[in-house]
């Protein structure tokens, strides 16, 4: 026996859907072949005044194209036969695969309490019971079953946006260099922070490793800009240094090479890199320095404070002129000593949270020798370094920063 047309009771206030869904006016699809016309009323209305619109369908072909993204539930009746004859749900797993963004009630008689339950199990939000339906449940199930569709489409999403952080953060930790230092008596200490929010990677990059014939060699450079593209094109360059460097090629005939790399890699002529790389001899008593348009490293010796390696005839950074030269420094380093290869990012912070005045290599030697005093090093002296200077610029910095130590201990030999 067909049911009643549902009608509208009063509702209190307190039984409305929840403010997700703003109280608005929204749109109900339903699915039913009744030959009475169970839902011929184009809409209800709640008591806050806000509209439950209806609109019918009687096969899942005339479904197909009322579902337009003005509806925001779909009421399919489970006794409606499904594009699989022998299937009990057929015609709701067909809404489901059809409307996967909607939200979906389902329609059963009372006996239908298995049938009922096995339907929210496949994925609607909730099931109504033919015999029981008028205005008001109808209204609040409507509402609801939006809202939980929202929750759960929600909740996907922010799984989905974890996984892919996840994916990321792997991908990045993957990137950063491992330094190949077996066999050498160097003590090697690094902190990496990027300017980009909840990123592991930036533009600055460095890498450590060690030739068979002794010599420990290292890098450090900044690709203009600190985004994720400046981030891949750094990973590239170190990756390139790494294997010109276990080919042999030191100094101009190195930075001439990666130049190339830049030049065919970057994705305009406006990018650059900065450089600086160091060749330490195997007995790790001198070097050869070379810099491309990067600040110059800073070394402290036994018993002397900090200074500043020569910076005076260095050439310009990668991917600015197309046949520059970059001269290759020697420089002894003695000893017993620590040398501090940097980015920008450390030096270019504020001096004081009062001041717009940048900290510079001056501040930053005179912060370095302070922390040497106290007898920091090692680890221990990266990390004061870098908090020193987050402090200083009154907050979080917004270049990224790159700072590794390698340290000698002649007496220890």
């Amino acid at each position: 026996m067909p049911v009643p047309v549902p009608r509208q009771r009063n509702i209190p206030v307190a039984e409305t859907a929840p403010g997700g869904a703003g109280g608005g006016d929204l749109t109900l699809l339903v699915i039913e072949d009744d030959p009475a016309g169970t839902f011929s009323v184009p809409g209800l209305l709640d008591a806050a005044g806000a509209r439950v619109r209806i609109r019918t369908a009687r096969n899942l072909t005339e479904a197909e194209r009322l579902l337009t993204d003005d509806v925001h539930c779909v009421l399919v009746d489970l006794a409606l036969p499904g594009r699989q004859q022998d299937d009990a749900l057929g015609a709701l797993k067909h809404v489901l695969r059809l409307a996967p963004r909607h939200a979906v009630l389902a329609l059963t008689a009372s006996g239908d309490t298995e049938l009922a339950a096995e339907a929210v199990r496949l994925g609607a939000q909730d099931h109504l019971v033919r015999e029981e339906l008028d205005g008001r449940l109808l209204t609040r199930a409507v509402r609801y079953a939006v809202e939980r569709k929202r929750a759960d489409t929600a909740q996907v999403k922010l799984a989905e946006s974890r996984l892919r952080a996840q994916e990321n953060a792997r991908l990045e930790r993957g990137l950063l260099p491992t330094p190949l230092l077996e066999g050498s008596d160097l003590r090697f200490a690094s902190r990496y922070r990027p300017g980009r929010s909840r990123a592991l990677l930036g533009g600055d990059f460095y890498d450590t490793v060690r030739t068979p014939d002794g010599t420990v060699h290292a890098m450090i450079g900044d690709v203009c800009g600190h985004g994720p593209d400046e981030a891949a094109l750094g990973v590239e360059l170190r990756i390139a240094w790494r294997a010109l460097t276990f080919a042999g090629l030191c100094g101009d005939d190195l930075l001439s090479t990666l130049q190339q790399v830049l030049e065919h890699e970057r994705e305009s002529d406006e990018i650059f890199a900065t450089l600086c790389t160091v060749d330490i001899s195997a007995d790790g008593r001198r070097a050869g320095l070379c810099l491309a348009g990067h600040p110059s490293p800073l070394i402290a010796r036994h018993g002397r404070a900090a200074q500043l390696l020569p910076y005076d005839d260095g050439g310009p950074a990668l991917g600015l002129l197309p046949r520059a030269r970059w001269p290759r420094r020697q420089v002894e380093l003695g000893g017993s000593w620590s040398l501090m290869m940097y980015t920008d990012g450390l030096i270019e912070g504020r001096k004081g949270p009062d001041t717009k005045q940048r900290l510079g290599q001056d501040g930053m030697l005179a912060m370095i020798n302070r922390q040497l005093s106290a007898g920091l090093g090692g680890e221990a002296l990266l990390e004061a370094a870098v908090g020193e200077v987050r402090e200083l610029n009154g907050g979080d910095l917004t270049d990224d920063v790159a700072v590794l130590l390698l340290s000698r201990d002649g007496a220890r030999r």
